[in-house]
């Protein structure tokens, strides 16, 4: 009977495991059919995040939801490596990527507690979810889980799968990965973590909100506790080790990303085009964005734009109180609520809100968002005076109770150990600079501060230009025949067209009858803008801007023009003034340097710029040498009268390039491409001598640019512009191979920038915004001689008349074309003397 039963048992013991087999074949082969093949971890992409950086790899800006810095295997200290283990995977080393021994235990304990608690997953079936399953809990996901993962063991090392899961797993707060999880929490790289630290961070992936240090510390301590005591069962760390971690704290702060320095508008521009380019995938694919720009440029541009923006806010005067929380007969807020609103409020590039508690004649105390109490002084407001309107300021404080009260929520910033009363400022500025030989944007700043407002003025901003465009109409009558010494009457203008009379005026409205044409544009003289204009047509003065990159929608057909009625961006502005600077090339503006991604590909597009050719002798560019008439400048032309652009056609195109990026094809190409030749080098060369007589003068004249002599280089120039009623400011100009743009006005075009002791302008109000900032730029760029075109000569003028001088004439030297130098001497005034009848002499005319 015995012998029977053991026969039977041993049937069905075989019965059994053969159909244990046949199914479990079956099985294997069902769920097998559809997975995905594991090898494909060799090379697998994680979700990085997209870095923005300088051109010098100082990191600007960092986009994606998912904070991850991959890395490999031995750069993954023992010690993270052993607490996770520890924690997460005891038998990693020696289970085939499912462990049986694991899943038994994790029945057992889940029936004796009569619930699953423990998942019984390895740390390789982990990253086999992960990677390529779906979170549902399921019968069919944890069989295909344990299929994937004893085929990633067969593929793959046990450091290969362990990197993996370290640099891929959630460790909560958007940090993905050990290095991330570091950074975050800690502020330190995986190489700096302590034992404890290594004990806390081990312990996260496992629930990553419920023990997060941050917001559950309490709970994080105890799961880190429990963790170090892991690691000593499992000898790992010795009891001493043990001893001096348990009794740490926690220690543990939140650290948003560390950049280098900030930039958001740049980190915004190559945004955009990420997105446009890669959808989604351009905030998860790893892409290493180099920018044009510096550091030192970019932080000298935009604390140059700051300062200048707060000196004019300051001069204009005092707007008041953001907001009264309480009135003087009433009872004032207690902490809590005067902390809830606040906290409503954030800080703008240092100005932070605060509410004034307490007043006096000597000063004020006021609250933070934080509760911690502040003081300002008499000393720290008396700027203060009464903002009335644009052209009108109140009388400065004499205490401090003139200006504040309790109750008021107001701003404020520190300066040194001090505080101070500050403003949002009404008012807004652009900066834009170029390397002129290449494109290169060297820095740009879009406005006060993106967090106010993120339109970029630098790039969007349409504004009137003012004089700023003298040089360019000037150009364009050095093509048809003009020159630096052509005479034009610097006289009013009167022009009726039926009921409506135009009169452009001067800014001052001095007029010193016939000028040289050099005096005009460096003194700005509007009225002989006009004639100039006159003189080689409007149409011909319109077409040729284009010349300079301005969009042909945007340029005005009338002889308001000649005023600056047109409307360009800042950036349109500097490459425009770039053409004059670098020879006659239209270059064309970039920002982004070069890409990189993580897949292993490298450089997905290198910047191959359009250059100014410096060396090229063949100037194939026609110059006009055919002197044109004066028939017309006293006249006003009727060629297309009163034309102007249709503001909805405008375009703020900046021809800024933008990468064409093949992921296919590898960078190679690198052969040097010039920029089209759109103005004669001579005709640019002498331009670009008379922007330095801007800043220089003459003789016996000051240019409107004066302040530019301050960097004590020879190598520099420009112009400024103020349009009507002064809405909008500029100074564009040179030095070295940079040119620099910078605007000022408001967004509210019926807002005039005004005056207060002076009217606001572009020599007084941008000018200085430029200056700042060259003098930063401009530090290690050696200065540069420019070398005269072959079609240029040098030839002694009279300095009154720009003809050749007599030998009594005042002289000085001046650029021609060859074919349009004067060849008539100029005519020596004769006087009349008389003697009257007491013996006394004098001219008689």
């Amino acid at each position: 009977m015995l012998k029977f039963l053991l026969k039977f048992l041993l049937k069905l013991f075989i019965g059994l495991f053969l159909c244990g087999l046949i199914i479990g074949i079956a099985g294997y082969a069902y769920y097998s059919k559809d997975l995905p093949d594991v090898a494909s971890l060799k090379d697998v992409q994680l979700q990085t995040p997209m870095q923005v950086l300088s051109k010098d790899g100082e990191l600007i800006a960092i986009f994606g939801e998912r904070r991850r810095t991959p890395l490999k295997y031995d750069e993954i200290p023992p010690m993270v490596v052993n607490a996770v283990i520890a924690t997460e995977d005891a038998r990693f080393h020696e289970h085939f990527g499912v462990d049986p021994i694991g899943i038994v235990r994790a029945m057992y304990v889940g029936l004796k507690q009569k619930g699953f608690s423990q998942g019984g997953s390895t740390i390789t079936q982990q990253v086999a979810k992960n990677f390529f399953l779906t979170p549902e809990k399921s019968i069919t996901r944890k069989v295909k889980e344990m299929i994937l993962a004893t085929r990633m063991e067969k593929e793959l090392s046990k450091e290969e799968i362990m990197a993996l899961y370290l640099n891929m797993i959630n460790f909560g707060s958007r940090a993905y990965g050990v290095a991330a999880a570091a950074y975050t929490f800690l502020g330190k790289t995986p190489d700096q973590l302590t034992v404890d630290e290594a004990a806390l961070l081990a312990g996260l992936p496992n629930a990553p909100s419920a023990f997060n240090p941050i917001s559950h510390p309490k709970r994080a301590l105890t799961r880190r506790n429990w963790v170090l005591r892991r690691m000593l069962d499992q000898s790992y760390i010795t009891q001493a080790e043990y001893d001096a971690a348990i009794i740490k704290p926690l220690g543990a702060s939140y650290h948003s990303p560390q950049i280098d320095f900030s930039a958001p508008y740049v980190a915004e521009m190559a945004r955009q085009f990420m997105y446009n380019k890669f959808g989604e995938n351009a905030y998860t694919d790893g892409y290493k964005v180099y920018t044009t720009i510096s550091k030192t440029d970019q932080i000298a541009a935009k604390e140059a734009v700051q300062k200048h923006i707060i000196d004019y806010d300051i001069r204009h005067g005092y707007r008041g109180a953001e907001k009264v929380l309480w009135q003087p007969n009433e009872m004032p807020w207690d902490l809590e609520k005067i902390q809830q609103t606040l906290d409503k409020y954030i800080c703008y590039s240092g100005m932070c809100p605060a509410v004034v508690m307490t007043f006096s004649d000597k000063e004020a105390t006021a609250v933070l968002s934080d509760k911690s109490n502040i003081t300002i002084s008499y000393q720290d407001m008396k700027w203060a005076r009464p903002f009335i309107s644009d052209t009108k300021q109140g009388a400065y404080p004499k205490k401090v109770s003139d200006t504040l009260k309790a109750g008021q929520l107001i701003w404020v910033k520190k300066s040194g150990d001090n505080w101070e009363l500050a403003q949002i400022p009404a008012v807004n500025a652009a900066l834009v600079s170029l390397d002129s030989d290449n494109g290169a944007i060297k820095a740009i700043v879009g406005g006060y501060d993106f967090n106010l407002s993120k339109f970029n003025r630098a790039t969007q901003a349409l504004r009137q230009l003012g004089s700023s465009i003298k040089p360019f109409i000037y150009t364009s009558t050095l093509e048809q025949g003009l020159t630096m010494a052509t005479l034009l009457n610097d006289a009013p203008i009167v022009r009726s067209t039926g009921s409506a009379t135009w009169r452009p005026k001067n800014s001052p409205p001095t007029y010193a009858g016939p000028l040289r044409l050099r005096i005009g544009l460096g003194m700005s003289k509007n009225v002989m803008m006009v004639r100039a204009l006159r003189a080689v047509g409007i149409d011909y003065a319109a077409t040729y801007l284009e010349r300079f990159g301005f969009p042909k929608e945007n340029i005005s057909h009338n002889e308001s023009l000649a005023l600056g009625s047109a409307s360009f961006t800042p950036l349109q502005v500097a490459r425009a003034y770039s053409v004059i600077t670098n020879g006659g090339y239209l270059i064309s503006p970039y920002l982004i340097e070069k890409i990189e991604n993580n897949n292993g590909k490298g450089i997905i597009y290198q910047h191959q710029p359009l250059i100014a050719c410096h060396n090229c002798t063949n100037d194939d560019v026609f110059t006009e040498s055919t002197l044109t008439s004066f028939d017309n400048v006293e006249k006003g032309s009727n060629e297309s009268d009163n034309e102007e652009p249709d503001q909805a056609n405008l375009k703020s195109d900046n021809n800024l390039v933008l990468p064409d990026i093949n992921t296919n094809k590898k960078v190679t190409d690198v052969t040097p491409k010039y920029a089209p030749h759109t103005i004669n080098s001579g005709i640019a060369f002498i331009m670009k001598d008379g922007l330095r007589s801007i800043v220089f003068g003459g003789s016996d004249w000051q240019g409107t640019a004066w302040r530019v002599k301050a960097l004590g280089r020879k190598d520099v120039g420009g112009k400024t512009g103020t349009t009507n009623s002064s809405k909008d400011v500029w100074f564009s100009g040179f030095g070295g191979n940079i040119v620099t743009t910078v605007w000022m006005g408001f967004d509210d075009h019926r807002r005039d920038l005004g005056r207060t002791y002076r009217a606001e302008a572009g020599a007084v109000t941008a000018n200085p915004i430029w200056v700042d900032y060259m003098k930063v730029a401009l530090q290690d760029v050696p200065v540069i001689e420019d070398v005269k075109p072959e079609n240029v000569i040098s030839v002694t003028i009279d300095q009154k008349t720009g003809l050749l001088p007599q030998s009594e004439s005042r002289t000085m030297s001046e650029y021609f074309i060859k074919g349009t130098e004067p060849t008539t001497y100029a005519t020596q005034e004769v006087g009349t003397r008389v003697i009257d009848s007491e013996g006394n002499t004098s001219e008689l005319f």
